[in-house]
């Protein structure tokens, strides 16, 4: 089945979405809006072939400007051009033909904004923002293009190498390519790939779950990491396949194999390779590495030691002596019923004279209970359930401060497209998006 592109969409050219002053694109007289054909000769597709083409020195852009042809002369000086680029639209997306089993998107609930159903499994997107694609419907040209490109390193939905299971846990799409082989190809054209499983209790667990880990481990250095994670259910489930979530007890047993893993692979290839999610030692109520056992914390954009990071940063914060605010200050902290334990302990250390904090878990109703992270909190389940909170008991406090992840788009908005400042208005309190780092907590508790 034939993926939409960039190319087959017809696009051309990059746009220009904003130009830093006393750069060397401002000195070129580029402007907003313009759109950028070539540079040196050399036509481009997207972000990808400008930045691949724009490394020399001394740049000559073809430019198209408000439908006219236009010619722009760069002097690079430094790394910084000044130059930010327009995002791809939807409709640029590469999109994805499979049916996974687990697929997200297909368990939201109507109503929300379009761009979230949006299935993207665009490699370009991988590189540029580390979005995790099959790599089962890539074309030749697009392979040859990431080979000669570079463009690593990539992040690839693996969930299980075994090709039949593989094949099942995608929907069985009438489009069937075995992965190894492709990913293969890669790594000997010097790609680096790291890999996701998500885990599915009773698909590819046990058995298949080792086999997957050490045919990828076979791959390595090419796929440095390999990220457990465990299926994440809504509620919205209406005629989809049969899923469970992970229990605790297989959350214990999914940890303890993965720790035991990480011990055999370690001497041989040098790193512990296989990590498991942030939210599989939270839902076994089991200890967190300690941070060494991330290796740098190289994909913890994947939820893999971010709680450790945080906690050790919160730890070193609290050593520090911290002066009290002017006045009484309350502070109620919003986050999801997976984290609130964790944080009520955090915080329970915290003793600084006029400051009362208060952890309030929000249940998650829009997705349904099983799904307990804060960024897929939103507006309205936080709103609805403070305001329950606030009924007959002694307020909110002074400022409520929630967790900037749940916010999307850049737009600063909720999931369901309320902002905090609608929240503000109905609770009568201030709401304040606050950055998942201790420093920005601790920064926000004490009103500064």
């Amino acid at each position: 089945m034939p993926r939409r592109t960039t190319e087959a969409a017809g696009a051309e050219g990059v746009v220009v979405a904003a130009v830093a002053a006393r750069t060397a694109a401002a000195r070129a007289g580029l402007r907003p809006g313009d759109r950028i054909l070539a540079i040196n000769g050399a036509p481009l597709r997207d972000v990808i072939d400008f930045h691949f083409h724009a490394g020399e020195e001394a740049l000559e852009l073809a430019v198209e400007r408000e439908g006219r042809p236009h010619r722009a002369r760069l002097k690079r000086r430094g790394a910084a051009l000044g130059l930010e680029l327009e995002a791809p639209k939807p409709a640029e997306i590469a999109t994805c033909a499979n049916k996974c089993v687990f697929c997200f998107i297909h368990q939201l609930p109507k109503g929300l904004r379009k761009s979230l159903y949006v299935k993207d499994d665009d490699f370009r997107l991988s590189f540029l923002h580390g979005n995790y694609i099959t790599l089962t419907d890539l074309e030749e040209a697009e392979l040859e293009r990431i080979e000669s490109q570079r463009l690593s390193p990539l992040y690839v939905s693996v969930h299980a190498t075994d090709p039949d299971l593989r094949h099942a846990l995608l929907g069985q799409p009438r489009v069937r390519r075995e992965l190894l082989p492709v990913m293969e190809r890669l790594a000997k054209a010097g790609i680096a790939m790291h890999a996701q499983i998500v885990l599915c209790p009773g698909w590819n667990d046990g058995a298949h779950l080792d086999r997957t880990v050490h045919e990828l481990a076979r791959l390595h250095p090419a796929v440095p990491t390999t990220a457990v994670v465990p299926v994440g259910l809504t509620r919205h489930r209406e005629r989809l396949p049969a899923l469970r979530a992970v229990t605790r007890e297989e959350a214990r047993t999914l940890v303890h194999a993965i720790e035991s893993w990480q011990r055999e692979l370690q001497p041989v290839l040098g790193t512990r390779f296989v990590w498991a999610a942030d939210e599989l030692y939270l839902g076994a109520d089991l200890p967190l590495p300690p941070a060494g056992a991330y290796e740098g914390f190289a994909v913890a954009e994947d939820g893999i030691g971010l709680v450790r990071r945080f906690e050790d940063a919160w730890a070193r914060a609290l050593r520090r002596r911290l002066a009290p605010p002017s006045r009484p200050r309350r502070v109620t902290v919003v986050t999801g019923e997976l984290f609130a334990p964790r944080m009520r302990a955090l915080l329970a250390p915290l003793h600084v004279p006029r400051l009362t904090v208060e952890v309030q878990p929000i249940r998650n109703e829009l997705f349904g209970r099983g799904i307990g992270v804060a960024g897929l909190l939103s507006g309205r389940d936080i709103q609805l359930q403070l305001g329950e909170a606030a009924c007959g008991g002694p307020g909110l406090g002074d400022e409520i401060v929630v967790p900037a992840v749940a916010l999307r788009d850049g737009a600063g908005v909720f999931l369901d497209d309320l902002t905090p400042a609608d929240l503000a208005q109905t609770l009568g309190t201030p709401v304040t998006p606050v950055e998942p780092t201790a420093p920005a907590l601790l920064a926000a508790l004490l009103g500064r």
